[in-house]
């Protein structure tokens, strides 16, 4: 790449406005300061001079410039990250050669091509058009269908791979960007999507990543699952992203607030409402991850989860994450039976009296408690206690706390140190992560953003482990030793049969695994046959390590004329590159 290009970017772009795009900074002495977007921290020890024009974390140690930040943040290469910021700066690149371009640039460009074709089918075909009748129908305007991207995916077998391949792409490329299913049976390949309502979903830059595919209005559920999106591919992983981000951060910082809700349309409809600091998680559980990234622009956050008994679960599972993250949690109560979208396609006005009026999520919680039972009678205080003392337990902050167990003292009329009492023997949080086994908290929200090769097939074990019950003997000990240190020690535990407790002490432990193990069921692959692939894979990536570090140990060796020693790793460099060479297809046997 010529250099005078990568020079103009950063004559153009300020790293401190960059970087104040993705997190908040405050001026300290000449230069600025924010929590830093790479590790968790109370007290910001993230520092960005616009002498140098480089960041510098004080905490973890993270540095660099503005194509560093980009890297880090978006967890993509130099190139890609080169890309995004002369769009940025409007510096023009010269174009790579098609052979040398990165496998991650090449699935962006196809995922930009895939949405134009969606788009296209939308308003130009005849199915397109229903569609786009049914959604101007639901209120979703024009604009709104513009903005989004919004597209139709037709109902036909291979019509989206045709299109793809005369753009040159070839049918591998497809299936690995989750457009295309491999048949094994009939050795072909067919679109997922197919007959669906297509919406894009995009990278922190708005870039398309993937894609979430609704079942048309007409037909049932039976036909298919009226939700499906893309598998998680080197672009995409549900898990880390949340739908809408890219265009409701700027927002969100300047509010100082998010607004969850847990739909594509609901996020949509509120943007078109006005409110542009909204995002939805994207066709999963809340994930500890989703949640730092959210960090980053706000610490306050508007929840519109589904209340109701049946979704109580899931949405107190979300609220707990967000308590221990330590966000000022609101609750949109007011929306009933209706979920967003349809608030607004009702009336906007609706869903702007229901976000003003939104509760503390302890407000929320009294008041439905003591609605519930009466405080009147000892069996009703007793049932209050019952409901409240749990959720109070898991407030981190104890002036925080303290002043929920003052005011349910109150609200019940008795002692406040009775209450503190029964509180104690439930425990604090922290008491009970000091208490597990191993402590993961830490390394799992760490762990996604690693992003080699590596690190994606240890993660892909992980998950394959958490999908289904294996047998103990499926891993060896010497497997697991090839593996890094955080799935090293979830992979040591499932082999002592301690898995599970330990994921009832470590709640991040818990959503992580459960978020690989429904990536795995939404595939309906062959766990076994998997699982085996990839221990292979990394066996063989383990292998290419130790020739590297041999290729290292000979160029010192001859630099340093030592023969003996040059002699012998040269031999030992010849065993291993034969080792690696007949490694495949001996290991594929067993």
């Amino acid at each position: 790449m010529d250099n005078s290009a990568v020079k103009e970017i950063k004559e153009k772009i300020d790293i401190v406005d960059l970087i104040g795009e993705y997190i908040t900074l405050k001026k300290a002495g000449a230069s600025y300061q924010g929590l830093c977007p790479f590790h968790s921290e109370k007290n910001p020890s993230f520092n960005v001079s616009p002498q140098r024009q480089s960041f510098k974390c004080f905490g973890c140690g993270a540095y660099g410039d503005i194509f560093t930040f980009i890297m880090k943040t978006e967890g993509i290469e130099f190139k890609e990250a080169l890309g995004i910021l002369a769009q940025k700066a409007g510096v023009k690149l010269e174009r790579y050669d098609s052979a040398v371009s990165n496998a991650r640039e090449k699935l962006l460009q196809l995922c930009e091509d895939a949405t134009r074709f969606f788009e296209k089918q939308l308003q130009g075909s005849k199915a397109g058009k229903e569609v786009q009748n049914y959604l101007l129908g639901r209120k979703i305007d024009k604009e709104s269908i513009k903005k989004w991207r919004l597209g139709y995916a037709p109902d036909e077998w291979q019509a989206l791979i045709n299109f793809l391949s005369k753009l040159g792409f070839s049918e591998e490329e497809i299936v690995k960007a989750g457009l295309a299913v491999h048949n094994e049976e009939k050795h072909s390949v067919y679109d997922r999507f197919r007959g669906r309502i297509m919406f894009p979903i995009g990278n922190l830059s708005d870039q398309v990543i993937g894609f979430g595919g609704r079942i048309k209005p007409e037909e049932k559920e039976s036909q298919g699952a009226k939700y499906i999106n893309t598998p998680t591919t080197i672009l995409y992983d549900k898990s880390r992203v949340l739908y809408g981000l890219g265009q409701a951060k700027n927002k969100i910082r300047e509010l100082d607030q998010t607004i969850l809700v847990e739909g594509y349309t609901d996020v949509i409809m509120s943007h078109q409402a006005g409110f542009a600091n909204t995002v939805s998680v994207s066709g999963t559980a809340l994930t500890p991850y989703q949640l730092d990234i959210l960090k980053r622009y706000s610490d306050k956050i508007i929840v519109a989860f589904d209340m109701d008994e049946a979704g109580q679960l899931a949405t107190q599972r979300s609220i707990d994450l967000l308590q221990e993250k330590e966000f000022l949690i609101r609750i949109i109560t007011a929306a009933q039976d209706l979920d967003p979208a349809e608030i607004v396609e009702k009336s906007p006005q609706d869903w702007e009296k229901a976000v003003k009026e939104s509760q503390v999520i302890f407000d929320f919680y009294f008041e439905r408690a003591f609605t519930q039972y009466s405080k009147e009678t000892p069996e009703g205080r007793k049932k209050i206690i019952g409901i409240l003392l749990p959720l109070l337990s898991k407030i981190s902050n104890t002036i925080e706390q303290a002043h929920w167990v003052q005011k349910l003292a109150q609200d019940l009329n008795v002692d406040e140190s009775s209450i503190m009492s029964e509180l104690s023997k439930i425990g604090e949080p922290t008491d009970r992560k000091q208490e597990a086994t191993i402590d993961l908290a830490e390394e799992v929200n760490r762990y996604p953003d690693q992003l080699s090769r590596m690190k994606k097939l240890e993660k892909r074990v992980l998950a394959l482990m958490a999908a289904k019950e294996l047998p103990k003997t499926f891993i060896t000990t010497e497997q697991i030793d090839l593996f890094s240190s955080l799935p090293k020690k979830i992979l040591q535990q499932w082999k002592k049969n301690k898995l599970k407790k330990t994921q009832e002490k470590s709640r991040e432990l818990d959503n992580f695994l459960k978020a690989l193990a429904l990536e795995i069921d939404k595939e309906g692959i062959d766990v076994e046959k998997e699982m085996k692939l990839c221990l292979v894979e990394i066996e063989r990536l383990r292998l290419k390590e130790e020739l590297e570090k041999l290729s290292q140990e000979i160029q010192k060796a001859e630099k340093d004329n030592k023969e003996k020693l040059l002699e012998k790793l040269t031999k030992e460099f010849q065993q291993l590159s034969q080792k690696l060479t007949h490694y495949g297809q001996t290991k594929g046997n067993k």
